[in-house]
């Protein structure tokens, strides 16, 4: 008969842990991880928070089975589940784990287990609670994003570009995107100085959204090509207005 498994030593849906880490401990216990697609582990590298929950157990005779739901929610904002199946039926009682990408495999292992005929079937519900997070502002693109946001700050020359607080809560980011923004010109006298101002966005692991203003101009004395970061719009057109008005 089929009973609600209450005495596990599974983790709560609301662990502390990373998206992240969360999957390496679930694949590190999996028995057989080595099967799942590349690409499955590959959109799980970039998620943002997960959920997990027991969904339905079965205790008889001594031998127990447990299955689990993990859903990730990705950058782009889809979801992606992955089945454990938890059970003793193996030789020597000791819990065994494994790990499916939809629901067909995970009934297929369930009715492989040796466990008495009368087993029930289970029904999966079809829809998966997720901590709320803000819907994103952009459309990212998952990349080598912080490798991106290093290159960015290094090779911006203004001293009061961001510091390094900054730089250290760029290198979570997982995704990002670059937008051309457009505003009025800069004029130096009878000089008009154009420059261009692109917003590079940034996704980070943990939801949050920060934006970097990077500014590309030639009001400089020599009029070569100058590239300089702020940390909002406001400060970075502040800023070109200054250089124009030096300039003049």
């Amino acid at each position: 008969m089929s009973v609600p498994y209450e005495t596990t030593a599974y983790e709560p849906a609301e662990s502390p842990e990373s998206p992240e880490e969360h999957l390496a401990r679930l694949l590190g216990r999996a028995l057989n991880s080595f099967e799942l697609p590349d690409d499955t582990i590959r959109q799980l590298d970039c998620a943002l928070a997960h959920d997990s929950s027991l969904h339905s157990a079965h205790h008889s005779a001594g031998l127990h089975r447990e299955t689990y739901r993990h859903t990730w929610l990705l950058a782009d904002g889809s979801a992606l589940t992955l089945w454990e199946l938890v059970h003793n039926t193996a030789p020597g009682s000791e819990p065994q784990h494994e790990v499916y990408v939809d629901e067909e495999e995970l009934r297929a292992a369930t009715g492989r287990l040796p466990l008495p005929p009368d087993t029930p079937d289970f029904e999966l519900p079809v829809l998966v609670q997720l901590s709320p997070i803000p819907t994103p502002r952009h459309e990212y693109l998952p990349d080598d994003s912080a490798d991106h946001a290093r290159r960015l700050l290094r090779r911006a020359e203004n001293a009061d570009r961001p510091g390094q607080d900054l730089a250290d809560l760029l290198s979570t980011a997982c995704a990002h995107q670059i937008t051309q923004a457009f505003g009025r010109p800069c004029r130096a006298g009878r000089i008009r100085l154009g420059y261009a101002l692109y917003e590079h966005a940034f996704l980070l692991r943990d939801g949050r959204e920060i934006s970097l203003w990077e500014v590309e101009h030639t009001a400089t004395p020599d009029g070569r090509h100058m590239c300089e970061v702020y940390p909002s719009e406001a400060l970075a057109r502040e800023a070109m207005e200054r250089r124009a008005a030096q300039v003049g």
